[in-house]
């Protein structure tokens, strides 16, 4: 059952690299454990803003980020000394735990090929008993992730369990997210199984019950949903979802149960008690006021 609609904002991280904001929303929170959801690009940068537009190192505590591309290339470098390139079809599941730090840099001309740098990047939060796990990076490529192609509809299931596949990507809850390629005039149903599913229309256009609705929205449905999503013309759609894990705190890159948590991390970024990448160290993000 569809419980709401919500328009994406548009953010700016600065020198051109802008994201359409969906999550979290004032009246929805979270999906699932879901909790945050940027949709970057795409966006061609010229060659002279390319490190301008870098995202320097920064630190998490208390969730995994999921980055997903579907255009251009990043390379990642984290605490735990990790190099990694991701590129489109590519999944970059890092677990921050009790804390980590990373930067996302870019580099011309092969992070804005394809039509421009275009990322989908989600926070999936702990359970509570995974918080203070130690820190993790696990790299996947595109090929170790099932694919489906039938009715006019393409799909690669990026993490989780769905139409009855399931992903090798290591989760610590349970949930979904499905890459979806629509053609025109083909029918999506939701995969069911979860307390909480969403969709997120990336390009194009879809219908639900007589309503269309546009690139930049997302459906929030509640229940073992297993509506029907039309396609009156191609659509790409990020499908996700899962059970939720109960209410949770964020504040800037900190997720946590406990506000304390949260200010702790606050208190270590500021004195300078995380790690950086021991590869780049030179500048960072400092603690908005």
């Amino acid at each position: 059952m569809l419980e709401m609609v919500i328009n994406s904002r548009e953010a700016d991280l600065g020198h051109g690299l802008k994201v359409r904001r969906v999550l979290p929303f004032a009246k929805r929170r979270s999906v699932g454990p879901f909790v945050f959801l940027d949709h970057a690009g795409p966006v061609p940068l010229p060659a002279e803003y390319d490190r301008k537009a870098d995202v320097r190192p920064h630190p998490h505590i208390g969730l995994s980020t999921l980055s997903y591309l579907l255009s251009g290339q990043i390379t990642h470098r984290d605490s735990l000394g990790t190099l990694q390139i991701i590129r489109p079809g590519e999944v970059n599941w890092m677990t921050a735990g009790r804390g980590i730090t990373h930067s996302e840099r870019f580099t011309h001309p092969d992070s804005y090929a394809g039509g421009g740098l275009e990322l989908m990047q989600l926070w999936v939060a702990l359970p509570e008993t995974d918080e203070m796990c130690e820190p993790a990076f696990t790299h996947y490529d595109k090929s170790a992730l099932p694919e489906k192609q039938q009715g006019g509809i393409w799909t690669r299931l990026v993490a989780g369990t769905a139409y009855g596949a399931t992903s090798p990507v290591k989760t610590h809850s349970p949930l979904l997210f499905v890459h979806a390629e629509l053609q025109t005039g083909a029918v999506l149903t939701l995969p069911g199984g979860y307390s909480e599913q969403a969709v997120y229309v990336a390009k194009g256009e879809i219908e639900h019950q007589g309503e269309r609705y546009q690139a930049g929205q997302m459906l929030a449905f509640d229940g073992d949903a297993s509506d029907q999503i039309g396609a009156p013309s191609t659509a790409t759609l990020m499908v996700f979802g899962g059970e939720p894990l109960g209410e949770r705190h964020l504040f800037w890159n900190f997720v946590s149960s406990r506000r304390e948590r949260i200010e702790q991390a606050k208190a270590d970024w500021r004195e300078g008690r995380f790690a950086l990448p021991p590869d780049d160290q030179d500048e960072f993000i400092p603690l908005p006021v």
